[in-house]
């Protein structure tokens, strides 16, 4: 199985800042991407921003210019900045990987970090 471990959420205040990290460990041969989402209230679960094996990146027209995704390939870990925080950044962030555990290609989530921006 494979094992994704978020941290770093929290409370900040407009215009600040907060560090996403997630770590993955257990039967995995081989990512393709590593990835983070989010769910607001009420609303669907979508793409913040994602990182592909030869550091290829995306992200959502929400988000650019003030998200910064990275990837340490020897930790098998992705990190997210986010700068310059807006209250409709507020959601439960998800960290999300694609990849090979051997048998097939599957998609693997974490448990959700809340990132919560409020004054």
């Amino acid at each position: 199985q494979v094992q994704l471990v978020e941290s770093g959420g929290g409370l900040v205040q407009p215009g600040g800042s907060l560090g996403l990290s997630c770590a993955a460990s257990g039967r995995i041969f081989s990512i393709n991407s590593m990835g983070w989402y989010r769910q607001a209230p009420g609303k669907q679960r979508e793409l913040v921003a994602e990182v592909s094996r030869s550091g290829a990146t995306t992200y959502a027209d929400s988000v650019k210019g003030r998200f910064t995704i990275s990837r340490d390939n020897a930790k098998n870990t992705v990190y997210l900045q986010m700068n310059s925080l807006k209250l409709e950044d507020t959601a439960l962030y998800y960290c999300n990987l694609f990849g090979d555990n051997g048998a097939t290609l599957a998609s693997y989530w974490g448990q959700g970090t809340q990132v919560t921006v409020s004054s």
